[in-house]
C-alpha cells in the first residue's frame, strides 16, 4: 500500500518512516511473511491508547468548565471506544492501507471495527513518537471532533459498560463490577470471545464478540436487558 498517499490523508509526514510501517502493520501479517512479532502495530497500539484517552480527556476538561468528574468521565467513554475508533478508521480509509495477512483480509479483516479501532490507536502512538505529544493531539482534536461533539449534543452510541454500572450503583449498595473471560473460539484471524459479567461474586450477563471490549459491551447490554436485581 502506498504509505505516503496515507500521510496525505491523515495530514501528518513522519520523519522516521518506519513507525508508519509498524503503525499499519496487523499480526497476520508478521506471521504469514516471518517477521518479526515486534514489528506489528501492538505495541504502538498500547501507547495510542494511553494518549488517546489523554488527548480526550483534556479536550472535556476544557469544554465543560463546570462539568463533575462523573459526568466527565461518563462522556469520555462514550468517545475513547471501540466503535469511535472504528468510525475515524472507517472515516481515514485505514482498511485500505494495513499490511495484513491473506487469512485475515480473506475473512473480513480489513472491515473488522477491532482491527481498524487498534490501527487508530497504533497511529496515534506511532505520531506522538514521531512529533510528540502536540502533534498527536493535533491529529486526535481533528479527526475525532465530530465524535466530540456528537457526545456532548447527547448524540453518540450507547456505553453499556457505563449504563450497568450506573445502574448498579443507583442500589445504593457498594459494588464490585468485573467481567471475566470464559473462552475463545477460532483462529487467530477470527476469534470470537465469550464474557461474562460479576456484580458482587453473582454472575449476571453474558456476551460475545469479536474482540474483549464488543464482548464485555455485549454481557453489560444483557445484564441491562435482562433487568437488574
Amino acid at each position: 500500500m502506498n504509505n505516503g498517499e496515507f500521510e496525505k490523508v491523515i495530514d501528518y509526514t513522519f520523519k522516521n518512516k518506519a513507525l508508519l510501517d509498524k503503525a499499519l502493520t496487523h499480526s497476520s501479517f508478521c506471521r504469514e511473511h516471518a517477521v518479526e512479532t515486534r514489528d506489528n502495530n501492538e505495541r504502538l497500539e498500547f501507547l495510542g491508547d494511553a494518549f488517546f484517552d489523554a488527548i480526550i480527556s483534556v479536550e472535556l476538561y476544557k469544554r465543560l468548565e463546570k462539568v463533575d468528574e462523573g459526568k466527565l468521565t461518563k462522556t469520555r467513554a462514550l468517545i475513547v471506544c471501540e466503535k469511535s475508533l472504528a468510525t475515524v478508521a472507517q472515516k481515514l480509509r485505514i482498511g485500505e492501507y494495513l499490511n495484513m495477512g491473506k487469512g485475515e483480509e480473506h475473512s473480513g479483516g480489513r472491515h473488522r471495527e477491532s482491527i481498524l479501532a487498534d490501527a487508530v490507536e497504533a497511529v496515534i502512538g506511532a505520531i506522538y513518537l514521531d512529533g510528540g505529544y502536540d502533534e498527536a493531539a493535533r491529529f486526535v482534536s481533528r479527526e475525532f471532533e465530530a465524535t466530540v461533539i456528537d457526545a456532548l449534543a447527547g448524540k453518540l452510541f450507547t456505553d453499556y459498560k457505563t449504563q450497568v454500572q450506573e445502574a448498579l450503583q443507583k442500589r445504593g449498595q457498594k459494588t464490585s463490577i468485573s467481567y471475566h473471560l470464559d473462552k475463545e473460539e477460532g483462529p487467530d484471524h477470527d476469534k470470537t470471545f465469550y464474557v461474562h459479567l460479576v456484580c458482587n461474586g453473582k454472575t449476571l450477563g453474558s456476551g460475545r464478540g469479536k474482540s474483549k471490549k464488543e464482548a464485555e459491551q455485549n454481557a453489560a447490554r444483557a445484564t441491562l436487558e435482562g433487568g437488574i436485581r
